[in-house]
């Protein structure tokens, strides 16, 4: 028992003057930003949002929406009540809702605009990229061939790395692609 606490202290240590250490080398970051920061972390980038362009009028469209529930331009929701109300509006005007990961982050009608002023692109890094012009020399191979002994035509089954396997490891890549074991010239 005291020799796990001995082995455990220097570990504690360590962690406890990273934490500090982290703390005093980066600045404070706004609280929007750090929660925005640690939802994508916990998420990742793919999202199930909806593709969303603002239109040209969104602003004026919000401000609308704001005045008829009796919201001036700069104002803050008094209750949750209105804030329901301006957002269901919203939604029923645009098409295009807040999610309930940034619900908290509208405080106003300034943050109501600027979440709606923005817009949300699904695409993938990967997408994006078989999108982009490239240079010449840089070419994106969307759909890969993989080397499979019995189905390659091209050089008769023989491989350039005949000891190697090839080993599918992803639960979506194996319904694609077939693995296979190579055979080995010693026991």
């Amino acid at each position: 028992m005291l020799r796990n606490a001995i082995v455990n202290l220097p570990r504690t240590k360590i962690q406890f003057n990273f934490v500090r250490n982290a703390q005093k080398r980066y600045p404070k970051v706004d609280k929007k930003l750090q929660a925005a920061a640690e939802s994508l972390a916990a998420r990742g980038f793919l999202r199930p949002n909806k593709p969303w362009d603002p239109p040209v009028n969104i602003n004026e469209t919000i401000l609308k929406i704001c005045t008829d529930n009796g919201l001036k331009p700069n104002s803050e929701f008094e209750t949750l009540d209105v804030k329901f109300k301006v957002l269901k509006a919203c939604f029923e005007k645009t098409g295009h809702s807040v999610p309930n990961s940034l619900l908290h982050t509208i405080e106003n009608v300034e943050d109501l605009q600027e979440f709606y002023d923005t817009p949300v692109d699904v695409l993938t890094p990967f997408d994006a990229l078989k999108k982009m012009e490239l240079p010449k020399n840089l070419h994106v191979q969307e759909d890969y061939v993989r080397f499979h002994p019995d189905k390659d035509t091209l050089f008769n089954g023989k491989s350039a790395f005949p000891k190697s396997s090839t080993i599918v490891s992803g639960l979506k890549t194996r319904k694609k692609y077939e693995g296979y074991t190579a055979k080995r010239s010693w026991p």
